[in-house]
Parts: C-alpha cells; structure tokens; sequence
C-alpha cells in the first residue's frame, strides 16, 4: 500500500528521531564520523517512500535532562565535559579522553551530545508508556563512552542511559541489548555485566584487530550477571555466511530464550563490505535479517545509529532497517533517474538492496573456523545458564 492508501489503516505509531541542525554538526574534516549519515538517511527513505506513513511520527530531539546524565556518567567527567573549550584543553581532561584526536573538543560538542542522548531517551520513553511499539534515532548509539571517559567518538553514552531509566521506572523490565556494529560495544557492557536484567550481546570484530581491543568470548559478566554478557568476536573477512553462524547458532537462540520485554538494538554498519574503518565483509542483507529476526522475537525496538563510515552505503541499510520496522516496502519512482550514484556502485543504481557477497580461500577458512569455535564455547558456557 501506498501511503495515502493508509490514512485509515490503525497501526502502531513508529518513531524516527531526526534533526536537520544536528545532522550537519562538523566534528572536523578529518574527523570520520559524519552525522551526515542521518540527513542522507531521512532524504533516502522519503525517496523511497518509507517516510510519509500516517502512523511515523517525525521527533526532533530536545537536551537530556541534565539529572539523567549521573545514572551513568561521573560529576567531574561532565563538569569537565560541559566546561571544555577548543583553546583550553588541559591534562585532566586529556586524562578523561577530552581533546584527543578520536574525542576533540568542538563548540556545541557538549550540546550536540546533550541532544543525541536526549533523542534516544525521548525514543525509550514513547516506548515505555505505549505510546509506540518502535523507534529508531540513527544518531544516537554512542555505545563506547565510559563513566568517567570519553573514547571512541563517544562523549555521552545515551543507550546506557536510556536502559538505566527504563529499568529506574520499571525494575522488572527484561531488555537485550544487540550491537551488531563492527566496534565492540565497551561502554554498553561496562554498564550492565553484573546485571542480569540485560542481556547485552555485541557482535564485533575481534579484539585482535580492531578497537576497542576488548570483547573477547570470556567476557561473559560478573556476579548475577554472569552469562548475561555474550561477546562474538568475528575474524576480518567475515561475510554473511560466517556471519549466519553467530546469529543462527548463538544470538537469537539465546534472545528467544531469554524472552526480553523490549529490545535495544545498536546497527551501526561499520561491518559493511565497503568500510574503510573495518575489516568485516558484509552486505546489508546481513542487517535486514538481524532487524526481521528481532522483530519475530520483540516487537518493541528502539534502534541507534552507532558507526559506519561509508556514508552513503549505511544510509541505504538504515532505510532498510526503518522499512523494516514499520512493515513497508521501498519503492523508488525515480529509479535510474536521480540521485542513483550518490548511494552505492553503478550496478545498484536505482536499488537499496547489497548484492550477495563472499569471501574466498584461506581468510574464509579461517573465519569460518574462528565463528564456530566462539559459538561452541557460547554453548558449552552460557546456554546452559539460559536454558537454551
């Protein structure tokens, strides 16, 4: 159906979280990440006619409330957070990741972060009351920053908490968290490994290659929370097929079992084939069936951006991802006549959709090897703990 056929369909209001101010904030121009990536989102799914349904709701994001930010953060670190200028950087604040070439400080970069947060938490919050089953902030999911730290482009780390309100008001609330960007998600984890009313899973490459060199399949939480932490390192070269094993063999046997109330997904395409960052081998076609099977498993979803680094390959996935969400199809009417090029190679022109990818020989080998390795010793180790 198209969108003017829906005017009398009731559905469950989706939210996008979008602010055209935000989406052109420059972190410098060497600086890789670009929220760029949301503007060009935002104009792809309204080309694609995935934007204009009767139940989305377009929210612009206001400031997290300043008391929220100390369910995770440290005092000092926002003191000196919301006191940094560009020409007065001093060691403390270098010491807590503060004007470093990954984490510079920029004017606005303390109000930028107060809104991306603010976003995430406006999102989690029209979820928590029912007043909608999903929502999707492509720019938030700031899921390295620590306590008292900045690290990783990550300044606030609005998923921690958005998921430390939601538990705040309703403490039995079971929540997954699912990263699936290519950077392990080490401030997320850092928040929730002694707690086992999260669930917190990150497929990741390795450690071994790649920032922030943690998320090891040993890392598998503390105290009550111990088996709720699940880690799946990936080897570089990893394609959809390798990356079937770790979704089909540990991830959603473990969410279904675990039967979450709400699930907080970080798609950060950092994994995809064309990331000059990373080293994965993906196509979107990985992200659609992550986001379809979650979906068959919760359908309350707050989605966050995270990475990727191709800008115009991770706005054709997150269309995808928004499609799937609300249970749409994309359809271009402009196909092969505008804009074709500016999101992907010349044999996609006019199409959102990867063709399939795989990788061949030795590094195939070895990540095929690696990912059933890490899924049996999930098995052995944390399945039992869930029942699986």
């Amino acid at each position: 159906m198209r969108p003017e056929e829906q005017d009398n369909v009731s559905r469950e209001e989706t939210i996008f979280v979008y602010s055209d101010e935000m989406s052109w904030f420059d972190f410098g121009s060497d600086h890789p990440f670009k929220p760029e990536r949301a503007a060009k989102t935002y104009d792809l799914c309204t080309r694609y006619g995935v934007m204009n349904y009767p139940w989305m709701k377009i929210l612009e994001p206001e400031a997290l409330p300043i008391n929220l930010l100390s369910l995770f953060h440290e005092s000092a670190y926002l003191e000196l957070l919301q006191k940094a200028t560009e020409d007065k950087v001093d060691p403390e604040m270098l010491k807590r990741g503060l004007g470093t070439l990954d984490n510079p400080i920029i004017t606005g970069v303390y109000e930028w972060s107060l809104l991306a947060a603010g976003g995430t938490h406006a999102a989690m919050d029209h979820i928590m009351k029912g007043e909608a089953v999903a929502a999707f902030n492509p720019l938030g999911g700031f899921h390295h920053a620590m306590p008292g730290h900045a690290e990783g482009f990550c300044y606030i780390n609005d998923i921690a908490i958005a998921i430390m309100y939601a538990l705040g008001r309703m403490p039995d609330l079971k929540i997954a968290y699912i990263d699936l960007d290519a950077h392990h998600g080490n401030g997320v984890q850092n928040a929730f490994y002694q707690d086992p009313r999260v669930l917190v899973i990150s497929l990741h490459e390795t450690g071994r290659t790649l920032y922030p060199w943690s998320g090891f399949e040993t890392e598998t939480g503390e105290g009550d929370g111990k088996g709720f932490t699940v880690n799946f390192p990936l080897e570089p070269g990893t394609d959809d097929e390798v990356y079937g094993v770790a979704l089909e063999e540990t991830v959603l046997p473990l969410v279904r079992s675990f039967l979450p109330d709400l699930i907080v997904a970080e798609i950060g395409d950092g994994a995809l084939i064309s990331d000059p960052r990373t080293h994965h081998k993906l196509t979107n076609n990985s992200y659609q069936k992550a986001v379809k099977e979650m979906m068959a498993i919760c359908p309350k979803i707050l989605a966050l951006g995270g990475g990727g680094y191709d800008l115009y390959r991770t706005a054709r996935c997150w269309t995808l991802a928004w499609s799937i969400l609300n249970h749409v199809e994309p359809e271009d009417e402009f196909a092969g006549l505008v804009g074709g090029m500016m999101f992907g190679p010349e044999k996609e022109v006019g199409s959102l959709y990867d063709h399939p990818y795989h990788t061949e020989g030795e590094v195939k080998e070895n990540a095929f090897k690696e990912a059933r390795r890490v899924a049996g010793f999930i098995q052995k180790e944390i399945f039992p703990i869930h029942k699986v």
